[in-house]
């Protein structure tokens, strides 16, 4: 069973590279009549015969082989990992300087910076959650940083 799973996946996997790749049926006619044999699956040995699943891989290239290039284009977008533009940081660096000892801005906060900076609130969110992990310490670590810089010696009685 287990293999084959395997073999459906590899399948599966051969497909989208080949719809990706070559931008065309990834099939001839010959292949699309044919299918792997699963059910007889003897010392190793695959055997191919005509299937309904070939049939229905087929009807289906027919049926959306319009929208493979649009399928293609879309998971060849690389995420677009860019900057907010540096208006907008410094808008949210100012925020963050004047609220420097408790950095969550409330939800009328967040529009009104959204307004002035032409971010939506979810970058606005996104943004103060890496700032706060990546530039603050809360309350709570720092009291823990200063006890662990303490030395021993303030806690020992003569």
């Amino acid at each position: 069973a287990c293999n084959i799973s395997i073999l459906k996946l590899n399948n599966i996997s051969e497909f989208v590279s080949r719809v990706l790749v070559d931008d065309v049926s990834p099939w001839s006619d010959e292949e699309l009549s044919k299918e792997v044999d699963t059910d007889n699956i003897e010392n190793g040995e695959l055997t191919t015969k005509s299937s309904e699943e070939g049939q229905l891989k087929e009807k289906l290239v027919r049926m959306y082989g319009s929208h493979i290039s649009s399928l293609k284009h879309e998971f060849s977008k690389k995420k677009k990992k860019g900057k907010l533009p540096k208006e907008a940081r410094q808008t949210l660096l100012q925020w963050w300087n004047l609220h420097c000892k408790w950095p969550y801005p409330t939800e009328c906060d967040k529009i009104a910076l959204a307004e002035s900076t032409g971010l939506d609130q979810k970058q606005i969110n996104n943004w103060f959650i890496n700032q706060r992990k990546r530039h603050w310490k809360s309350p709570e670590n720092m009291q823990l940083a200063v006890f662990d810089n303490l030395s021993p010696h303030f806690f020992l009685q003569d």
